[in-house]
């Protein structure tokens, strides 16, 4: 029995292109989910009024151009003409400020803070329209050119919107969605591309997209090496068999935004000391470990904001950084109390996927060598937030406190602000001191000065030891693509772009 068969799938023709990834999506809303399998979907079937270039930088899309004024607290921003939903209706400055009004409604979307201190939303026309803020706000513009920002057209009120219908002007349109199983997608006729930075301005070359769920990796395999599936990620174990073997192209995306990176329950012990997390970080070695398990498909990463966001500099952090010492980690343990005989005792989380659980076998072996006795935990990302927020908040456990191989995606240094602001920091590290200086990143606009803002919370997180660096990328960056797919590409943030895409026969 074939992969897609099995899956019981939508038999694929000459034109449809098949991608196979390990999970489904959460929603088909842009407000009612944070996972990348979800953004990846977004990306095909919405747009963003800003798109970013292959740097990073953001630029004109559907906005063709805004002016910001003195203050710094209004952005009048001027639409394309023609812009249509995929129902047919026009897309138009009342979109997008349905859009905004919705994601700061009575059930507001769950990256609401993303969006800034937005006060109002002004339609002056149907092609102009005015967002104030209540303070300039530094991350505004490129949260416009990311998909949690993007458009909802306004014809999507049915309870159905995000579980079977969902309405955007994207270069796909939404045929089916099969939870669990596949999202079947046929190209958008009426698609103009007004900025990403692909070849084709147009309608895809493709007639349809076919994501399917396929969770085991060697299935995924199976399914490439027969042509079932054109695009997928490989199983790493594999991926030296799969260049020197030369059937399939192994694309690396550059530039995700994704950081992984240890944290703490610093709300209770051992945690709560500083000489436990520093000793945790002496102790590891994440250039072995990723060297063993992923060669060279990612990073050594020493900052809190990855690789291609605005403030990363590997210099710069290291200075701060935990270089591998593990008689460092044995004196600190000593310190507390903790030898041979008594052991700090820990737990470790780590999300299913990736390999991430070869990675903490090693760090849980590196741990154990400096006297910390740390058992593993592996479970599903969503399951993993929730249970490290759980942790913090239940500062009078008797458990020890556990620690987490963290993963988050951003396009901006902003998500400094989001994961360790008050109240809502998952590590539970929170004090007005540090508040303060995220604050300043928000509403420092001047690029120079902005970096100062940045690098001066970045210095803040390491010397406490609050945040890990581990490596970078961390998840779903790698592809296996079949021959006779041309023009796939991915764009900064790990957004897989279709638009240039064709098929040839014969692969």
């Amino acid at each position: 029995m074939t992969a897609a068969l099995a899956l019981g799938a939508t038999t694929a023709s000459a034109q449809d292109l098949v991608w196979a990834r390990y999970g489904d999506i959460d929603s088909l809303d842009p407000h009612r989910a944070t996972s990348t399998l979800s953004m990846q979907v977004w990306d095909q079937i919405y747009d963003t009024l800003l798109a970013f270039d292959m740097d990073g930088t953001p630029g004109p899309n559907m906005a063709k151009s805004w002016e910001v004024s003195e203050d710094g607290l209004e952005y009048t921003f001027t639409l394309n003409d023609g812009i249509l939903c995929h129902d047919g209706t026009a897309f138009d400055a009342n979109d997008v400020k349905f859009t905004i009004d919705r994601a700061f409604g009575d059930t507001p979307s769950l990256t609401k803070t993303s969006w800034g201190p937005i006060t109002d939303v002004t339609v002056e026309d149907p092609l102009t329209f005015k967002v104030t803020l209540e303070s300039k706000f530094g991350a505004f513009l490129p949260f416009l050119a990311d998909s949690f920002s993007s458009m909802v057209c306004d014809t999507n009120t049915a309870d159905t919107f995000g579980s079977t219908t969902a309405i955007g002007t994207g270069p796909f349109i939404l045929d089916e969605w099969v939870k669990g199983s596949e999202i079947v997608l046929s190209k958008n006729p009426d698609y103009v591309n007004y900025g990403e930075p692909w070849e084709n301005d147009g309608a895809p070359h493709i007639d349809r997209l076919l994501i399917r769920t396929v969770p085991e990796a060697q299935t995924r395999l199976a399914a490439l090496s027969t042509g079932e599936v054109h695009i997928a990620e490989p199983p790493f174990d594999d991926i030296e068999a799969i260049k020197a073997d030369g059937e399939l192209d192994i694309m690396v995306a550059e530039n995700t935004g994704q950081d992984v990176f240890w944290e703490f329950t610093v709300s209770r012990p051992p945690f709560d000391d500083i000489r436990a997390r520093q000793a945790v970080a002496y102790a590891t070695d994440p250039q072995m470990a990723i060297d063993i398990i992923y060669g060279g498909l990612t990073n050594r990463e020493w900052c809190p904001v990855a690789r291609g966001v605005f403030g990363n500099d590997q210099e710069f952090c290291k200075q701060y950084g935990y270089e591998y010492d593990p008689e460092k980690a044995k004196e600190l343990l000593a310190e507390m109390g903790y030898g041979p005989d008594n052991p700090m005792k820990t737990t470790m989380f780590v999300w299913t996927g990736g390999n991430r659980h070869k990675l903490a076998e090693i760090f849980q072996s590196q741990l154990a060598q400096v006297g910390i006795d740390a058992s593993i935990e592996i479970m599903d990302i969503g399951t993993m937030n929730a249970r490290v927020k759980a942790q913090n908040e239940d500062s009078t456990s008797e458990e020890p406190g556990t620690f987490d191989m963290m993963t988050w995606s951003w396009y901006d240094p902003d998500i400094l602000y989001q994961l360790w602001h008050s109240p809502g920091a998952y590590s539970g590290f929170q004090n007005a001191e540090l508040d303060a200086m995220l604050e300043e990143t928000r509403t420092t606009i001047e690029l120079e000065a902005r970096l100062e803002k940045v690098q001066a919370v970045i210095k803040y997180l390491m010397e406490n030891a609050v945040h890990i660096g581990l490596y970078s990328p961390g998840w779903e960056w790698v592809f296996a693509v079949r021959p006779e797919v041309e023009g796939f590409k991915v764009g900064p943030f790990l957004h897989p772009s279709f638009l240039d895409v064709t098929v040839t026969s014969g692969g």
